[in-house]
């Protein structure tokens, strides 16, 4: 969330810097085993990649929010849960929530962790009832000629 947060703050730029600070932040908290650096970069990159789509997503259920709104903090550990409920499949959705509102409870304001939950669940609700849908059919067939038959 750190590094994503610099990200937002510094711009593009600090792209440079985020291999070092990601395994730099893990050391600082005392886990710099390299599973934690991996799976912390591994979200890193991922939320980067996919932060079009995320922000997407984060923009269709905050209506009448525009996500430049929201505290940074928030936005970042947001951004970083969605990554996780739409990419991560071996990541729990209720994990990657919770996860998500003890470090907007830590970093953020006493009202981040109920804002994130709302959101989150919201989001993962969403995302359950679309991967529980069957797949739209194709559309039917139009021939050689590029016309639809009419019916017989």
């Amino acid at each position: 969330m750190q590094v994503l947060f610099q990200f937002d703050v510094r711009g593009t730029g600090y792209a440079t810097e985020v291999g070092r600070t990601t395994a730099q932040l893990c050391a600082e908290d005392g886990e710099a085993a390299a599973d934690v650096v991996e799976f912390a970069a591994k979200l890193v990159d991922g939320t980067l990649q996919h932060r079009e789509a995320i922000d997407k997503r984060l923009q269709g259920v905050t209506r009448n929010w525009d996500l430049r709104r929201m505290a940074n903090v928030d936005r970042n550990v947001l951004r970083m849960a969605v990554y996780e409920l739409m990419f991560c499949t071996d990541v729990p959705p209720k994990v990657a929530i919770n996860e998500a509102i003890d470090l907007g409870k830590k970093f953020s304001t006493a009202n981040s962790g109920g804002f994130v939950n709302g959101i989150l669940d919201r989001i993962r609700i969403d995302l359950e009832r679309e991967r529980s849908q069957p797949a739209a059919p194709p559309p039917p067939s139009t021939g050689a000629t590029g016309a639809a038959e009419a019916p017989g």
